[in-house]
Protein backbone atom coordinates (compact mmCIF):
# COMPACT_ATOMS: atom_id res chain seq x y z
CA UNK A 1 0.00 0.00 0.00
CA UNK A 2 1.10 3.24 -0.84
CA UNK A 3 2.35 5.23 2.54
CA UNK A 4 -0.20 8.39 1.91
CA UNK A 5 -3.19 6.08 0.67
CA UNK A 6 -6.01 5.04 3.37
CA UNK A 7 -7.22 1.68 3.50
CA UNK A 8 -10.29 0.59 1.05
CA UNK A 9 -12.43 -0.24 4.51
CA UNK A 10 -11.28 2.55 7.30
CA UNK A 11 -12.54 1.02 10.99
CA UNK A 12 -14.89 2.58 12.98
CA UNK A 13 -14.04 6.05 14.35
CA UNK A 14 -11.81 5.55 17.35
CA UNK A 15 -13.03 7.15 20.69
CA UNK A 16 -11.69 7.30 24.32
CA UNK A 17 -12.58 5.59 27.11
CA UNK A 18 -14.84 8.71 27.99
CA UNK A 19 -16.40 8.43 24.57
CA UNK A 20 -15.06 11.29 23.29
CA UNK A 21 -13.69 11.23 19.46
CA UNK A 22 -11.21 13.07 17.68
CA UNK A 23 -12.65 16.46 16.05
CA UNK A 24 -9.76 18.70 16.07
CA UNK A 25 -5.84 18.82 15.80
CA UNK A 26 -4.07 21.64 16.90
CA UNK A 27 -0.36 21.20 15.10
CA UNK A 28 2.22 23.67 16.58
CA UNK A 29 4.90 24.23 13.65
CA UNK A 30 7.40 26.25 16.21
CA UNK A 31 8.07 26.69 19.69
CA UNK A 32 9.84 29.87 18.86
CA UNK A 33 7.66 33.28 19.68
CA UNK A 34 9.09 37.03 19.00
CA UNK A 35 6.79 37.78 22.32
CA UNK A 36 7.73 37.20 25.93
CA UNK A 37 4.21 36.84 27.32
CA UNK A 38 4.15 36.94 30.83
CA UNK A 39 1.45 34.16 31.04
CA UNK A 40 2.76 32.01 28.40
CA UNK A 41 6.68 32.44 27.69
CA UNK A 42 8.05 34.87 30.32
CA UNK A 43 11.48 36.31 30.02
CA UNK A 44 12.98 34.87 33.15
CA UNK A 45 12.92 31.63 31.46
CA UNK A 46 12.88 32.21 28.04
CA UNK A 47 15.77 34.78 27.98
CA UNK A 48 18.66 34.59 25.59
CA UNK A 49 20.27 31.59 27.03
CA UNK A 50 17.20 29.43 26.19
CA UNK A 51 17.85 26.21 24.12
CA UNK A 52 14.36 26.09 21.34
CA UNK A 53 14.61 23.21 18.81
CA UNK A 54 16.90 22.68 16.32
CA UNK A 55 15.55 23.15 13.07
CA UNK A 56 16.04 19.27 12.11
CA UNK A 57 13.77 18.18 15.25
CA UNK A 58 11.07 19.82 13.27
CA UNK A 59 8.41 17.99 12.05
CA UNK A 60 8.80 18.96 8.47
CA UNK A 61 5.88 20.08 6.04
CA UNK A 62 5.75 16.40 4.49
CA UNK A 63 5.41 15.00 7.52
CA UNK A 64 3.05 17.32 9.14
CA UNK A 65 0.73 17.21 6.40
CA UNK A 66 0.90 12.99 6.05
CA UNK A 67 -0.25 13.27 9.40
CA UNK A 68 -3.01 15.39 9.25
CA UNK A 69 -4.07 12.98 6.65
CA UNK A 70 -4.11 10.22 9.00
CA UNK A 71 -5.83 12.08 11.82
CA UNK A 72 -8.16 13.16 9.21
CA UNK A 73 -9.10 9.56 8.57
CA UNK A 74 -10.11 8.98 12.02
CA UNK A 75 -12.52 11.95 12.27
CA UNK A 76 -10.39 14.85 12.39
CA UNK A 77 -12.45 17.75 10.52
CA UNK A 78 -10.62 20.94 12.43
CA UNK A 79 -6.92 21.32 11.79
CA UNK A 80 -5.54 25.01 13.87
CA UNK A 81 -1.91 25.59 13.39
CA UNK A 82 0.14 27.25 16.56
CA UNK A 83 3.38 27.87 18.27
CA UNK A 84 5.12 29.63 19.42
CA UNK A 85 4.00 32.25 16.96
CA UNK A 86 3.74 29.99 14.08
CA UNK A 87 4.18 33.15 11.21
CA UNK A 88 7.86 32.68 12.76
CA UNK A 89 8.03 29.11 10.83
CA UNK A 90 9.76 29.78 7.28
CA UNK A 91 7.65 29.62 4.19
CA UNK A 92 4.17 28.76 6.36
CA UNK A 93 1.91 29.31 3.37
CA UNK A 94 3.81 26.36 1.48
CA UNK A 95 2.21 24.08 4.72
CA UNK A 96 -1.08 25.58 4.14
CA UNK A 97 -1.09 25.04 0.48
CA UNK A 98 0.16 21.16 1.65
CA UNK A 99 -3.42 20.80 4.10
CA UNK A 100 -6.12 22.41 2.63
CA UNK A 101 -6.84 19.81 0.55
CA UNK A 102 -6.56 17.18 2.85
CA UNK A 103 -9.85 15.36 2.45
CA UNK A 104 -12.05 15.19 5.42
CA UNK A 105 -10.64 18.43 6.71
CA UNK A 106 -13.36 20.87 7.04
CA UNK A 107 -11.67 24.16 9.06
CA UNK A 108 -7.85 25.04 8.30
CA UNK A 109 -6.94 28.20 10.95
CA UNK A 110 -4.56 29.45 12.39
CA UNK A 111 -3.75 31.30 15.71
CA UNK A 112 -1.21 33.78 16.11
CA UNK A 113 0.00 37.25 17.53
CA UNK A 114 -0.60 39.69 14.70
CA UNK A 115 3.18 40.56 14.94
CA UNK A 116 3.95 39.62 11.13
CA UNK A 117 0.27 39.54 10.12
CA UNK A 118 -0.13 42.68 8.13
CA UNK A 119 2.46 41.61 5.75
CA UNK A 120 1.20 37.88 5.72
CA UNK A 121 -2.41 37.92 5.60
CA UNK A 122 -2.67 37.95 1.91
CA UNK A 123 -0.44 35.11 0.99
CA UNK A 124 -1.80 33.26 4.13
CA UNK A 125 -5.64 33.52 2.29
CA UNK A 126 -3.97 32.80 -0.95
CA UNK A 127 -2.46 29.27 0.17
CA UNK A 128 -6.23 28.30 1.30
CA UNK A 129 -6.09 29.27 5.06
CA UNK A 130 -9.82 30.01 6.11
CA UNK A 131 -9.72 32.04 9.26
CA UNK A 132 -7.48 33.09 11.90
CA UNK A 133 -7.65 33.93 15.29
CA UNK A 134 -5.56 36.85 16.56
CA UNK A 135 -4.14 37.10 20.50
CA UNK A 136 -4.55 40.51 21.72
CA UNK A 137 -5.05 41.26 25.34
CA UNK A 138 -5.45 45.11 25.62
CA UNK A 139 -6.30 48.27 23.31
CA UNK A 140 -4.36 50.01 25.81
CA UNK A 141 -0.30 49.96 24.98
CA UNK A 142 1.47 50.36 28.53
CA UNK A 143 -1.21 47.29 29.64
CA UNK A 144 -0.33 45.23 26.29
CA UNK A 145 3.41 45.94 26.69
CA UNK A 146 3.43 44.70 30.47
CA UNK A 147 1.87 41.33 28.94
CA UNK A 148 3.67 40.84 25.82
CA UNK A 149 7.07 42.44 27.44
CA UNK A 150 8.78 43.15 24.11
CA UNK A 151 6.81 46.83 24.05
CA UNK A 152 5.11 45.63 20.76
CA UNK A 153 2.59 48.15 19.94
CA UNK A 154 -1.17 47.64 19.89
CA UNK A 155 -1.48 49.54 16.43
CA UNK A 156 0.62 47.07 14.45
CA UNK A 157 -1.25 44.09 15.60
CA UNK A 158 -4.86 46.60 14.87
CA UNK A 159 -3.10 46.75 11.51
CA UNK A 160 -2.72 42.76 11.11
CA UNK A 161 -6.12 42.51 12.25
CA UNK A 162 -7.19 44.93 9.13
CA UNK A 163 -5.13 43.06 7.16
CA UNK A 164 -6.33 39.54 7.63
CA UNK A 165 -10.19 41.05 7.06
CA UNK A 166 -8.93 42.48 3.57
CA UNK A 167 -7.82 39.17 2.95
CA UNK A 168 -10.91 37.60 3.60
CA UNK A 169 -9.82 35.94 6.91
CA UNK A 170 -13.39 35.73 8.20
CA UNK A 171 -14.71 35.57 10.79
CA UNK A 172 -11.55 36.70 13.13
CA UNK A 173 -11.52 36.12 16.28
CA UNK A 174 -9.77 37.79 18.92
CA UNK A 175 -8.17 35.65 21.86
CA UNK A 176 -7.83 38.00 25.24
CA UNK A 177 -5.99 36.10 28.20
CA UNK A 178 -7.38 38.01 31.36
CA UNK A 179 -5.61 37.88 34.19
CA UNK A 180 -6.73 39.85 37.75
CA UNK A 181 -4.80 42.94 38.55
CA UNK A 182 -3.12 43.32 35.18
CA UNK A 183 -5.60 43.48 32.58
CA UNK A 184 -9.37 43.34 33.67
CA UNK A 185 -9.94 46.72 33.00
CA UNK A 186 -9.69 45.84 29.76
CA UNK A 187 -12.28 43.81 29.25
CA UNK A 188 -14.91 46.72 28.59
CA UNK A 189 -13.04 48.64 25.95
CA UNK A 190 -11.87 45.33 24.07
CA UNK A 191 -15.82 43.96 23.89
CA UNK A 192 -17.30 47.76 22.80
CA UNK A 193 -13.72 47.89 20.28
CA UNK A 194 -14.26 44.58 18.74
CA UNK A 195 -18.33 44.36 18.42
CA UNK A 196 -18.14 47.80 16.51
CA UNK A 197 -15.51 46.02 14.21
CA UNK A 198 -17.48 43.31 13.71
CA UNK A 199 -15.12 40.33 15.05
CA UNK A 200 -15.81 38.19 17.58
CA UNK A 201 -13.95 38.94 21.07
CA UNK A 202 -13.69 35.51 23.19
CA UNK A 203 -12.27 35.89 26.88
CA UNK A 204 -9.81 33.34 28.68
CA UNK A 205 -9.44 32.70 31.93
CA UNK A 206 -6.03 32.89 32.83
CA UNK A 207 -4.88 28.71 33.03
CA UNK A 208 -2.43 26.83 34.71
CA UNK A 209 -0.59 25.78 31.71
CA UNK A 210 3.30 24.57 32.38
CA UNK A 211 5.25 25.56 35.63
CA UNK A 212 6.42 28.76 34.01
CA UNK A 213 3.92 31.48 34.57
CA UNK A 214 3.91 31.75 38.48
CA UNK A 215 -0.19 31.09 38.44
CA UNK A 216 -2.30 31.18 41.48
CA UNK A 217 -6.01 30.88 41.62
CA UNK A 218 -7.11 34.35 42.91
CA UNK A 219 -5.42 35.57 39.55
CA UNK A 220 -8.71 34.09 37.53
CA UNK A 221 -11.20 36.48 36.62
CA UNK A 222 -14.12 34.04 36.18
CA UNK A 223 -16.37 33.74 33.41
CA UNK A 224 -19.47 34.89 35.67
CA UNK A 225 -17.74 37.98 36.36
CA UNK A 226 -16.59 38.70 33.02
CA UNK A 227 -19.99 38.27 31.69
CA UNK A 228 -21.53 40.31 34.26
CA UNK A 229 -19.15 43.27 33.52
CA UNK A 230 -19.85 43.24 30.08
CA UNK A 231 -23.93 42.60 30.38
CA UNK A 232 -24.05 45.69 32.39
CA UNK A 233 -23.63 47.86 29.53
CA UNK A 234 -24.79 45.46 26.26
CA UNK A 235 -26.88 42.85 27.23
CA UNK A 236 -25.83 39.21 26.45
CA UNK A 237 -27.68 36.47 26.05
CA UNK A 238 -26.26 32.77 26.10
CA UNK A 239 -26.26 30.37 22.29
CA UNK A 240 -25.53 26.73 21.65
CA UNK A 241 -22.63 25.53 20.43
CA UNK A 242 -21.18 25.36 17.01
CA UNK A 243 -20.20 21.60 17.08
CA UNK A 244 -20.27 19.06 20.53
CA UNK A 245 -17.02 20.26 22.04
CA UNK A 246 -16.16 23.45 21.30
CA UNK A 247 -14.33 25.26 23.61
CA UNK A 248 -16.29 28.72 23.95
CA UNK A 249 -19.15 29.28 25.96
CA UNK A 250 -21.15 31.76 23.47
CA UNK A 251 -22.83 34.54 24.03
CA UNK A 252 -24.56 37.28 21.26
CA UNK A 253 -25.44 40.89 22.38
CA UNK A 254 -28.74 41.44 22.40
CA UNK A 255 -29.14 43.97 19.52
CA UNK A 256 -28.00 41.26 17.30
CA UNK A 257 -24.60 43.11 17.09
CA UNK A 258 -22.26 40.37 17.20
CA UNK A 259 -20.97 38.07 20.07
CA UNK A 260 -18.44 37.32 22.53
CA UNK A 261 -16.97 34.05 23.68
CA UNK A 262 -15.71 32.83 26.67
CA UNK A 263 -13.38 29.95 27.55
CA UNK A 264 -13.68 28.90 31.08
CA UNK A 265 -11.51 26.02 31.67
CA UNK A 266 -11.23 27.23 35.19
CA UNK A 267 -13.97 27.91 36.46
CA UNK A 268 -16.33 25.66 34.22
CA UNK A 269 -14.34 23.02 32.59
CA UNK A 270 -15.64 21.00 29.61
CA UNK A 271 -13.21 18.58 29.62
CA UNK A 272 -16.61 15.96 29.31
CA UNK A 273 -16.88 17.31 25.82
CA UNK A 274 -12.96 17.63 24.64
CA UNK A 275 -12.42 16.64 21.41
CA UNK A 276 -9.19 18.04 20.72
CA UNK A 277 -5.57 16.17 19.82
CA UNK A 278 -2.29 18.20 20.10
CA UNK A 279 0.74 17.46 18.19
CA UNK A 280 4.00 19.69 19.34
CA UNK A 281 6.36 21.20 16.64
CA UNK A 282 9.09 17.51 17.01
CA UNK A 283 5.91 15.53 16.68
CA UNK A 284 4.87 14.50 20.07
CA UNK A 285 1.05 13.66 20.27
CA UNK A 286 -0.85 15.02 23.52
CA UNK A 287 -3.98 14.11 24.54
CA UNK A 288 -4.67 16.86 27.01
CA UNK A 289 -3.35 20.77 27.18
CA UNK A 290 -2.43 19.88 30.72
CA UNK A 291 -0.58 16.70 29.59
CA UNK A 292 2.07 15.15 31.39
CA UNK A 293 4.05 13.40 28.98
CA UNK A 294 3.67 12.75 24.95
CA UNK A 295 3.82 9.91 22.51
CA UNK A 296 6.68 10.31 19.55
CA UNK A 297 4.98 10.01 16.12
CA UNK A 298 8.04 11.62 14.45
CA UNK A 299 10.02 8.45 15.14
CA UNK A 300 7.23 6.59 13.64
CA UNK A 301 7.03 8.62 10.66
CA UNK A 302 10.92 8.87 9.79
CA UNK A 303 10.61 5.31 10.41
CA UNK A 304 9.84 2.50 7.18
CA UNK A 305 6.08 2.39 8.83
CA UNK A 306 3.51 2.80 6.33
CA UNK A 307 0.10 4.55 7.26
CA UNK A 308 -1.86 1.88 8.96
CA UNK A 309 0.87 1.20 11.42
CA UNK A 310 1.00 4.98 12.00
CA UNK A 311 -2.77 5.66 12.13
CA UNK A 312 -3.23 2.27 14.30
CA UNK A 313 -0.35 4.08 16.70
CA UNK A 314 -2.83 6.84 17.15
CA UNK A 315 -5.68 4.74 17.55
CA UNK A 316 -4.20 3.08 20.38
CA UNK A 317 -3.10 6.22 21.56
CA UNK A 318 -6.33 8.39 21.80
CA UNK A 319 -8.71 4.96 22.31
CA UNK A 320 -7.05 4.96 26.05
CA UNK A 321 -7.19 8.82 26.91
CA UNK A 322 -8.93 9.46 29.95
CA UNK A 323 -7.70 12.80 30.61
CA UNK A 324 -10.34 15.51 32.34
CA UNK A 325 -7.69 17.56 33.97
CA UNK A 326 -9.56 20.73 34.81
CA UNK A 327 -12.19 19.09 36.00
CA UNK A 328 -10.22 17.37 38.60
CA UNK A 329 -8.04 20.82 39.27
CA UNK A 330 -7.31 20.82 43.27
CA UNK A 331 -4.38 22.35 45.32
CA UNK A 332 -2.82 18.81 44.90
CA UNK A 333 -3.12 19.20 41.01
CA UNK A 334 -1.88 21.91 39.80
CA UNK A 335 1.69 21.06 41.02
CA UNK A 336 1.55 18.40 38.79
CA UNK A 337 4.98 17.83 35.87
CA UNK A 338 3.16 19.98 32.72
CA UNK A 339 4.16 20.90 29.58
CA UNK A 340 4.96 24.56 29.15
CA UNK A 341 1.95 26.16 26.83
CA UNK A 342 4.72 27.45 23.60
CA UNK A 343 5.64 23.90 23.52
CA UNK A 344 2.25 22.00 23.27
CA UNK A 345 0.84 24.86 21.51
CA UNK A 346 -2.19 26.17 23.62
Amino acid sequence: MDRMTAPDHAPPLVTDRLGRRMHDLRISVTDRCNFRCTYCMPREVFGPGFRFLPRGDLLTFEEITRLATLFAGEGVEKLRLTGGEPLLRTDLEALIAMLAPVPGIMDLTLTTNGSLLEKKAAALAAAGLKRITVSLDSLDDAVFARLNDVDFPVARVLAGIGAAAAAGLAPIKINMVVRRGVNEGSILPMARFFREQGHILRFIEYMDVGHSNGWKLDEVVPMREILATIDAEMPLDAVPPLYAGEVADRFRYRDDSGEVGIIASVTEPFCGACTRARLTAEGQLFTCLFGVRGHDLRALVRSDADDAAVRERIRAIWSVRADRYSELRSEATTPLPKVEMSHIGG
